[in-house]
């Protein structure tokens, strides 16, 4: 801190010479207040950088104005750049004055300052020294905005949280790089959700595939009343590209599968055999499977196993039996199946309503039997969206079971080596600590909502290092709709308030109704 903004000489009065008396300390403490808000006041916002790309800067704590995550404009002479505060504290120093024999001493002062640091937003990688700085004018950061927005399709999913008025445009483009999104419940996350996806659909051609624990997504086809007739408008032709499955037999698309779609592993995992242990019954079923590849019928779904004239085939069918897999409505060998649709698409977003089935095996195995069908499909090359809600279920660090095992480790296969196949993974949840962390690490993008947990935001920190630690610190008072962004889709972390949505919410809140007071009879 220079001298020039901590003045040296403030004189301190002294009470009169004699007995210390109430009054006498009265009037010291007095005159020390009154000297300490003058040196406090005449602190300069003043900010220093020795590389051109972050800053340092200090500033009066008296009607302070620079807020973490807010936007400034550093001025040195006639240069002007556009900078971003990521952290700011209270801090203190010593002032210097005079006593009454000119010296120091008791005319020492205790301030307070506000201290904090940043980033420079529009560099030209040249230092500078004692650059003024103000709170930066919306119009200063949507001129910057536009000037680096890439000339791709933008996704608007609300505002600038710390400049007013100003659109929070996403990089379409970014979303290539796997994303991660996390926060508590409460946050609004799924909201949030929902509406990037509802961009995504609207501003891009991506294919999108969702996996739906809780029904969240089942509304997109559907506009929700006072909806914002631009937004409608740009929405309109997405309706007619959204197939929700969904385990009801009156639903437009069923969710039903045929036993013979999957893939050994699952096949396998869904019996609950284990190669090992049950080596006799998975060399049955390794037979029956070969006996398919030969060209002999197929055995379309577990009930075929207790009809079936193959040695070993009925004990197999009784395991399925005792497991209850063949009480899950899940099989069916006519309607049309949820893997033949994935192999050839017939429309661009499908939604898989996991919520719908009746028990938690069904939800992995569907999941399961989605990411596979994908990952075998890759070198097709088609570009798709694959979205995990509830992530921390569908692809967990710690898989309680074998399908949960294979659904994990088919999201991580997919973050690893997908991109390059046009696979980009779009994952959310509420338990960050509990999603695989290689698939988390594999995420270049982070959109963060309210999140409480320390432990939680060591990890996030931890794994998106590029990610300034005190914005991320921030998280813990975010209200709900506000998010911290970063990563490839927006050219530099920022905290955003969400926006409208333009098609229904598929889940909800159970009504609070019981909380109503009582009304006296």
């Amino acid at each position: 801190m220079s001298d020039e903004v901590l003045p040296a000489s403030v004189p301190v009065s002294q009470p009169a010479p004699g007995n210390p008396t109430d009054t006498g300390v009265d009037q010291r403490m007095a005159a020390y207040r009154r000297a300490r808000e003058q040196v406090e006041r005449s602190i300069l916002p003043l900010a220093t950088s020795v590389d051109g790309y972050a800053f340092d800067f200090q500033a009066s704590l008296h009607d302070l104005k620079l807020r973490r995550g807010g936007y400034v404009a550093l001025e040195a002479g006639d240069q002007r750049r556009l900078g971003q505060v990521t952290d700011v504290e209270a801090a203190s120093a010593t002032s210097n004055g005079e006593g009454r024999d000119g010296t120091g001493g008791e005319g020492s002062v205790r301030i307070r300052l506000a201290r904090g640091g940043g980033i420079v937003l529009d560099t030209d990688g040249n230092p500078f020294h004692d650059a003024a700085v103000r709170p930066a004018d919306p119009e200063e950061v949507g001129a910057w905005l536009a000037r680096t927005r890439p000339d791709r399709a933008g996704l608007t999913i609300g505002e600038m949280l710390l400049a007013a008025g100003i659109p929070a445009t996403l990089d379409s483009g970014g979303l290539a790089r796997h994303t991660f999104m996390c926060g508590q419940s409460g946050s609004g996350k799924t909201y949030s959700l929902g509406l990037l996806l509802e961009r995504v659909l609207a501003e891009t051609g991506l294919r999108v595939v969702i996996l739906d624990p809780n029904s969240d997504y089942v509304g997109l086809p559907r506009l929700r009343d006072g909806a914002d007739p631009e937004l409608a408008a740009r929405y309109s032709h997405v309706p007619a590209e959204v197939a929700v499955w969904r385990n009801d037999p009156g639903a437009e698309h069923p969710l039903r599968m045929r036993f013979a779609d999957l893939d050994p592993a699952a096949q396998a995992a869904s019996l609950g055999l284990d190669p090992i242990r049950d080596r006799d019954e998975y060399a049955v079923l390794t037979d029956l499977l070969r006996a398919q590849e030969d060209g002999q019928p197929l055995v379309a779904g577990p009930h075929q196993l207790l009809e079936a004239d193959a040695p070993g085939a009925r004990q197999l069918g009784m395991r399925a039996t005792n497991l209850g897999v063949l009480g899950w409505r899940l099989w069916s060998p006519t309607l049309p199946s949820l893997v033949r649709e994935l192999q050839r698409p017939t429309a661009r977003c499908t939604v898989v309503d996991l919520g719908s089935l009746d028990t938690v095996q069904e939800q992995h195995l569907v999941a399961t039997a989605v990411l596979s069908t994908l990952w075998e499909s890759r070198l097709s090359r088609q570009p798709c969206l694959v979205v995990i809600d509830e992530a921390h279920n569908i692809c967990p660090g710690e898989p309680l079971d074998e399908l949960s095992r294979l659904s994990s480790e088919r999201a991580v296969q997919i973050a690893a080596e997908g991109r390059k196949y046009g696979l980009y993974l779009l994952t959310s949840t509420q338990r960050p600590h509990k999603v695989h962390e290689n698939v988390v690490s594999q995420c270049d993008n982070l959109l963060l909502m309210r999140m409480n947990s320390q432990a939680d935001l060591a990890d996030l920190g931890r794994l998106f290092s590029f990610v300034p630690s005190g914005l991320m610190a921030g998280a813990t008072s975010f209200r709900m709709g506000e998010a911290l962004v970063a990563g490839k889709i927006l050219p530099h972390p920022a905290y955003v308030q969400m926006g409208e949505r333009v098609s229904q919410e598929g889940g909800a809140d159970v009504p609070a109704t019981w909380a109503v007071p009582r009304t006296s009879s």
